[in-house]
């Protein structure tokens, strides 16, 4: 994965961006809302995203892309400084979800967690996550557009809390949120997530069939 080691755990938040809560018809959550990946869904840059067998009604598979932080040391009751401080770099990432699994069951551990599921790359980057942009594309148009300024919760606070909650470790991976324009994809599409200063995640999409 250029550089990037399969991560011990891969934690994300949701709605995190309003406009992307919005698109969606859901509310802001008083805290992060957290989920997890398995490690099983992991790809890199230039792997495929294998869009499941799944009936009609639940066939949907959306891309998200996001910008997400590697962590370089480990963070327990960290304060939002000290969180930062803590990350090794950051990297592009695509939440990949089956929106119609996710839209009728209680928790998201489906939806998000087939394999291929999780694409990150190309490399790790040090940066300043305050004000950075986000573009999704497929098949060269753009889809989503945002910066990370616009998040709900920011980076640094976002570990900070994550870390009262459990111990990140070195590796882990955490996914920080999606702008709005998620949308769905289709076998033969080239999705591509581009992050100011670290660099373009392009992943071909195919059906399992």
């Amino acid at each position: 994965m250029s550089g990037l080691e399969r991560p011990g755990k891969i934690v994300c938040v949701g709605r995190n961006y309003r406009e992307h809560v919005d698109e969606l018809g859901h509310t802001l959550t008083p805290e992060p809302l957290l989920f997890l990946k398995p490690p099983s869904a992991v790809i890199g840059d230039g792997d495929a995203i294998v869009l499941p067998w799944l009936p009609a009604s639940l066939a949907r598979i959306d891309y998200e892309g996001e910008l997400v932080a590697i962590i370089g040391r480990p963070l327990r009751h960290a304060s939002p400084e000290a969180a930062l401080e803590a990350v090794r770099g950051y990297t592009c990432g695509n939440d990949v979800t089956a929106r119609d699994i996710q839209a009728v069951e209680e928790q998201w551990t489906r939806a998000k967690g087939f394999d291929t599921f999780c694409a990150l790359g190309p490399g790790v980057v040090t940066l300043d996550p305050a004000d950075v942009g986000i573009a999704t594309r497929v098949n060269g148009e753009v889809r989503q557009r945002g910066r990370t300024r616009e998040m709900v919760v920011g980076v640094g606070e976002l570990l900070a809390y994550i870390s009262r909650c459990m111990t990140l470790e070195v590796g882990d991976a955490v996914f920080t949120g999606t702008p709005a324009g998620v949308g769905p994809l289709h076998d033969g599409d080239v999705v591509e997530v581009e992050i100011e200063g670290i660099g373009v995640l392009r992943n071909l999409v195919r059906s399992e069939r």
